[in-house]
């Protein structure tokens, strides 16, 4: 689940605000021991379904999934509530302390760990032994929790891959070839050290936002973020010190606008007037270039992700969790799987710019057709798709880099990168405060 500008930008049509971390939120414990709800073998009764800010513009397509449901399994009733992105968290955990979890809940990352974690999810590989299979490894492997074995606690929903999306004219002043765009970090910065040089200040090469490049840059690199254990981080390497190196020369060389080192700036209106290079990588992000830029469009190129040494792209999920002591267990699970299946996911992303993370809604001819082989929308969508076939856990973000984890390795690496601390020490620091946080989570 990597939290990159792209991946961001991709989902800001159906996730608004900012999410609280889980130490924030402050749940008192809990209960491991709830009771599991285990399949009657009758899909019946009323559940609750809970999305996260998608009224109104999606309000028909969720009602038509619902009614579709409903009249195939007529003893069942879907209350759908629609929550806004604000405070989401926070409700979360009102609801959880009050014994009021949705039957069928939303997820975002930090939201499913802050459930998961505390026992409140059901293990959907336990009530569906083969759904594994329905769904890409990738979107639903991430969903496993350190310590929990096998057990899967979400369904995947939509999900965002990685794409490259970059100016060819810009690149080419910089004596790059557009027809050869970088696959790796290091061929990355590169690109960015030869735009630097030859921009003259006028444009950059790409964000500095460290918080949307960690941890992806770092696991492309092949830096290991945990250990297999999966409870402490283990990022403290030679690899992690060259690429804060990499970042701290670059950003003093002016290949990354200086504000966007401590302040999310529109990357969309940089990119747009011509100023940046290198955008953000996602089909939501060139549509909407398509539609607010024109003239920067006519120079957008698409191309697959940078991927590094792990060979694979990062993806970002929401999911669906199912209650974990639902009284209606049947019911709900059924419900996020035809809420999930196919057809309702390739219907979901025709809609807005998100992709299945169902394996067979891939296959529609929708995500293959690249058009005339111009079009950098049309592209990108297909690019994505392909990709995503081969996402796999390894360039995800691991559910213990909360946005706490995220915040506390920023500071470091935004004062080494602005020369106020060695790269060593830096990330040094940054796993100590990284481990120190785990250790409190997993104390609680």
């Amino acid at each position: 689940m990597t939290r990159s500008p792209a991946l961001r930008t991709a989902l800001a049509t159906l996730v608004a605000g900012a999410l609280l971390s889980t130490a924030a939120c402050g749940m008192n414990a809990a209960p491991d021991d709830v009771r599991e709800a285990r399949r009657t073998g009758r899909v019946a009764g009323a559940i609750t379904f809970r999305t996260l800010q998608l009224k109104p513009a999606y309000t028909s397509y969720v009602q038509g999934v619902i009614d579709a449901f409903e009249a195939k399994y007529p003893e069942v009733k879907v209350r759908w509530e629609d929550v806004p992105g604000d405070g989401y968290n926070e409700k979360l955990v009102a609801d959880a302390r009050a014994g009021a979890l949705p039957d069928v809940v939303n997820l975002s990352t930090d939201s499913f760990q802050l459930l998961g974690d505390r026992g409140m999810l059901a293990d959907v590989a336990a009530l569906d032994a083969e759904v594994s299979e329905d769904y890409v490894p990738g979107s639903w492997e991430q969903f496993k929790l350190p310590g929990k074995g096998n057990g899967v606690f979400a369904y995947p929903w939509y999900v965002t891959p990685e794409i490259l999306t970059y100016n060819e004219e810009l690149f080419e002043r910089a004596g790059l070839d557009p027809a050869r765009p970088p696959t790796t970090v290091e061929q990355f910065f590169d690109c960015a050290e030869r735009i630097a040089a030859r921009s003259g200040g006028r444009y950059a090469a790409f964000m500095a936002d460290p918080k949307g490049r960690l941890p992806g840059d770092w696991q492309k690199m092949g830096v290991p973020i945990l250990d297999a254990s999966g409870s402490a981080f283990t990022f403290d390497t030679a690899k992690a010190v060259e690429w804060v190196e990499r970042m701290k020369d670059l950003y003093a060389k002016g290949a990354m606008p200086k504000e966007s080192l401590l302040k999310a700036d529109d990357i969309n209106q940089l990119y747009g007037s011509g100023k940046l290079v290198f955008g953000p990588g996602s089909p939501g992000f060139v549509k909407d270039i398509k539609r607010n830029a024109p003239q920067v469009y006519a120079h957008t190129r698409v191309a697959g992700a940078v991927t590094g040494t792990l060979g694979h792209i990062g993806i970002y999920a929401q999911s669906l969790g199912i209650r974990k002591d639902t009284e209606h267990p049947d019911a709900a699970a059924e419900f996020a799987k035809w809420m999930t299946n196919g057809a309702n996911q390739v219907e979901f992303a025709k809609r807005a710019t998100i992709y299945p993370s169902n394996a067979r809604g891939l296959t529609d001819p929708y995500f293959a057709d690249r058009g005339d082989g111009k079009d950098a929308e049309t592209l990108a969508r297909a690019i994505g798709a392909e990709q995503l076939r081969t996402a796999d856990l390894d360039a995800n973000t691991p559910v213990q880099w909360t946005n706490q984890v995220g915040d506390a390795v920023v500071r470091e690496m935004q004062r080494a990168i602005q020369g106020e601390l060695d790269p060593k020490a830096a990330v040094r620091k940054a796993q100590e405060e990284a481990n120190k946080l785990l250790a409190d989570a997993a104390n609680r």
